[in-house]
């Protein structure tokens, strides 16, 4: 992807959150000679790669194979070490009409994705085989707003305003907006997106970056770049 697309992303996605009554914290503001001036305090932010994060999955094809994401709060990593702080993470989603998130799964965190506004959020799922592929022939068993449900292989749930469902572990799903840009929510057990996304096919989670133009705001993976504390 380009920094000039990323940057032009970032405006158009600010504008439809607060669009919608939503707005981004102060650290979304930062650029990169902000974050040059920044110690000790910030540490949170880039440990737990809180921010922008924009991805194409290696497509190049953003319109049609990407996903917006802006993680509000997320614990750390060592969480599930050691016990210790923030358990759960937060995510703001924005899924355009026909721009599919690929087929993947989770193998530790658990997930809410909640419909904020606009046109419809559809999700196909199946489960996972034991050797990760797709089962073709069991039963999906999920909640949609305390719902219980049973889906089948391969099927779909369509989820207006203001409707979610909850995504167990090993649960394959991609998604796609249809009728008009959706914002979506995602409360979650803490995420790591370094290590806890097994994609059905070989897709790239972060994209390479053209720098034909400087940043406006820092995606989660410049920060080694201007903040010197996460070097």
């Amino acid at each position: 992807m380009k920094r000039s697309e990323i940057n032009q992303i970032m405006l158009s996605a600010d504008a439809f959150i607060r669009s919608r009554g939503l707005y981004l914290p102060p650290f979304a503001y930062w650029g990169p000679q902000e974050w040059q001036t920044k110690g000790e305090e910030a540490a949170e932010i880039v440990v737990n790669n809180l921010g922008w994060d924009i991805t194409d999955f290696g497509s190049g094809k953003y319109q049609s194979i990407g996903l917006f994401i802006f993680t509000v709060r997320n614990g750390s990593p060592d969480y599930a070490r050691t016990g210790q702080g923030k358990s759960y993470c937060e995510k703001i989603l924005i899924v355009d009409v026909d721009q599919v998130t690929p087929m993947h799964f989770h193998w530790s965190k658990i997930e809410d994705i909640i419909n904020r506004g606009g046109g419809k959020l559809v999700l196909q799922i199946y489960n996972a085989t034991p050797d990760e592929k797709l089962d073709p022939s069991s039963e999906v068993i999920i909640s949609t707003d305390g719902v219980r449900r049973r889906i089948p292989a391969g099927g779909t749930v369509e989820l207006s305003p203001g409707e979610s469902i909850t995504l167990p572990q090993r649960c394959y799903h991609q998604f796609w907006g249809v009728g008009e840009r959706v914002l979506v929510g995602e409360v979650s057990s803490v995420n790591d997106d370094d290590v806890d996304n097994r994609f059905h096919a070989r897709v790239g989670r972060f994209p390479e970056i053209e720098e034909d133009e400087s940043p406006l705001y820092l995606l989660v993976k410049d920060y080694p770049k201007y903040y010197h504390l996460a070097k």
